[in-house]
């Protein structure tokens, strides 16, 4: 079996990280792999990859974006070039991840596709497949991707447009060359996702749910010298972890529940900006982004409770992590999130903003948990063991 897999990050990241281990699944099984990336390569050099186009050509098809609102339809020379990449590999089936990276032009490689009948297999990182623009649309709770996207609230969010709202022209595009693939099958990693996948103009193709996994070798309770180094002592630790802060992944909610906890707590951010840092107020620690899981799985092993206020989200790992190194997960009531907690019953869910019941939760949550009652669940090599499982089904069809 050939599988090319097709993404803007290999290695780098959530979805990057998710590739890899897919890859290294079917490679264990002697199987056939490459990943062809266009925005950022992190994999090994044992991991055979194609880059897609460069960097000039992913700066001029952003300009292109801010421009049009035409994301996904720029880089059309780069697209071709890569077409015969695929010619060249033949793969059996092409395993799809984020296109919305300024990297391939959505109807040169759809119409290939189609021509060839190449069986797909299309994982949702988030809803931009199905929307005229947005990855998400919690935060304005706009309906419109169901029927036909007009007049985006969010033309300005990623990916920006600084002029033109193209969101229509986007979404009739969108299931125009989406739509009447012979063999497509959609991934999604929360079952939210896949309901909303059933509510769009992709319903007719079959869903699966493929949750996301974590690296138990390195997420797993440790010792540390964290408090020391942050002079943390023996205070309760509130954690929040996220890539990037913003508005929507709650940085003002723990701004605002900051005065309502009682002294012997202390908030730490990770994954601030110098600039953030600068502003936090008094008795937020903040710490830039780290890649490093052995250092994340510190913070999660030293804190009390993990707080993660998220507006917008699909099935975040930072739940997973969190729960692995023995930390309960408190979360608003968004997207997937929340499911890891439910199924275990391992934190609390509070309704978006409700600052106060987040407060409370907090003051009442406690440690109890060991880090390998809910292994099953959170192993990421479990979950690329059932994309290549799928993979069979699909090819033995």
């Amino acid at each position: 079996m050939r599988v090319l897999q097709i993404t803007a990050f290999s290695g780098w990241g959530c979805t990057g990280r998710i590739a890899i281990g897919i890859h290294e699944e079917l490679r264990k099984e002697n199987h056939e792999s490459v990943i062809a990336w266009g925005r950022r390569n992190t994999a090994a050099d044992s991991v055979k990859t194609i880059q897609i186009g460069n960097a000039l050509d992913q700066n001029l098809h952003g300009i292109y974006t801010r421009l049009t609102d035409k994301c996904g339809f720029g880089s059309k020379a780069a697209t071709k070039q890569f077409l015969h990449e695929i010619e060249s590999y033949a793969p059996d089936l092409i395993q799809l991840h984020i296109l919305h990276g300024y990297y391939i032009n959505l109807e040169i490689l759809f119409t290939y596709i189609k021509e060839k009948k190449i069986p797909v297999v299309w994982t949702f990182h988030d809803c931009w497949a199905f929307t005229g623009h947005c990855p998400y649309f919690d935060l304005v709770a706009c309906e419109k991707w169901k029927t036909g996207c007009h007049h985006c609230q969010q033309k300005k969010h990623h990916p920006t447009s600084l002029l033109i709202d193209n969101s229509a022209w986007n979404w009739r595009k969108k299931r125009e060359l989406f739509t009447g693939i012979q063999n497509m099958t959609i991934v999604t990693p929360s079952k939210w996702l896949a309901g909303l996948v059933k509510e769009s103009f992709l319903k007719d193709f079959p869903v699966e749910v493929i949750n996301n996994g974590i690296n138990l070798k390195n997420f797993k309770p440790i010792e540390s010298d964290i408090r020391e180094k942050y002079g943390l002592g023996r205070k309760k630790i509130v954690l929040g972890v996220s890539s990037s802060w913003s508005k929507t992944k709650g940085l003002n909610d723990f701004i605002k529940i900051l005065n309502q906890l009682p002294k012997e707590y202390q908030i730490v951010l990770v994954g601030l900006s110098k600039n953030q840092m600068e502003n936090l107020p008094n008795g937020i620690v903040g710490i830039q982004r780290t890649d490093s899981e052995k250092e994340l799985a510190a913070f999660y092993s030293e804190a009390d409770v993990f707080v993660n206020p998220t507006y917008e989200d699909n099935y975040p790992t930072t739940n997973l992590e969190a729960i692995a190194c023995g930390t309960p997960v408190i979360t608003y009531r968004t997207g997937g999130s929340v499911e890891i907690v439910e199924e275990t019953g391992y934190g609390a869910v509070v309704e978006q903003g409700d600052t106060d019941k987040l407060t409370s939760m907090i003051l009442t949550s406690e440690k109890n948990v060991t880090e390998e009652k809910y292994s099953y669940l959170l192993a990421q090599e479990l979950r690329f063991a059932e994309y290549v499982e799928l993979y069979h089904r699909i090819l033995g069809k």
